[in-house]
């Protein structure tokens, strides 16, 4: 199941600042990773792509659809993990916290408990049914998060820098249960290691498009070119 997205010179500002340049792209690889520095836009793009923020101007389609005008749309469309999950989770259990995405998209309070219930199985994680989510570790927590996008089923799924921080093997139990999932992915992440079996990388500098290619051409470009910025003594300046 590949999703399109579709951006047509794609603008974002906010208060006098621009965010986004004009971004231009026609994706349709299933495994996409974005890669940029911090404040080059990959968050913005994240949520102007999974419909949350409207574009100052130009166009967004995903599956041809314009999800910040189509909200039903985008509850079937893209789920969206971001970096600190409880800015997601609202439930205080388990079970509540998945079932609620699925009562959104129009299920039954019977339905979404059943099927929320059936994805807890496919994870292997029946027991948390009714577990709290206050007593779950941090990487627990943005488990719940990925099984609550993956419960509704979405086409596209954007993942937001959400296992920054986390240790390395919590990375990499979270990164196997997303390769259950059989969606396209949307992966913003500040570690290449994050995107090893990714098809395609998009290259954002400044809130412009650097490169967009092959994983395999732009990562290699990218980290040659963190490396020189690396060398350089730009944190001594100091803003005019």
């Amino acid at each position: 199941m590949t999703s399109r997205i579709e951006l047509c010179d794609l603008v974002f500002t906010v208060e006098g600042k621009t965010i986004l340049h004009g971004l231009t792209l026609d994706l349709c690889q299933r495994r996409i990773g974005i890669v940029g520095r911090n404040g080059s836009g990959k968050s913005t793009l994240a949520r102007l792509i999974a419909g949350l923020t409207r574009p100052s101007s130009g166009e967004i389609r995903v599956n041809g659809h314009d999800l910040a005008r189509d909200r039903r749309a985008a509850l079937d469309e893209v789920g969206i993990l971001f970096q600190n999950p409880e800015h997601q989770i609202i439930f205080p259990t388990v079970g509540e916290e998945l079932a609620f995405g699925l009562e959104q998209q129009g299920q039954s309070k019977a339905e979404a408990k059943t099927a929320a219930a059936a994805v807890l199985a496919r994870f292997g994680l029946q027991h948390w049914q009714e577990a709290y989510v206050n007593t779950l570790s941090q990487g627990q927590k943005h488990l719940v998060c990925l099984m609550a996008v993956v419960a509704m089923n979405p086409r596209l799924v954007v993942l937001d820098e959400p296992f920054a921080g986390l240790d390395i093997p919590t990375k990499a139990q979270l990164n196997r249960y997303l390769r259950l999932y059989q969606g396209s992915l949307l992966h913003i992440t500040h570690d290449p290691a994050d995107l090893a079996d990714y098809d395609h990388l998009v290259w954002i500098d400044q809130g412009q498009l650097r490169q967009s290619g092959p994983r395999d051409e732009v990562m290699a470009a990218y980290l040659a070119a963190m490396h020189d910025q690396g060398g350089a003594d730009d944190l001594a300046h100091l803003a005019g």
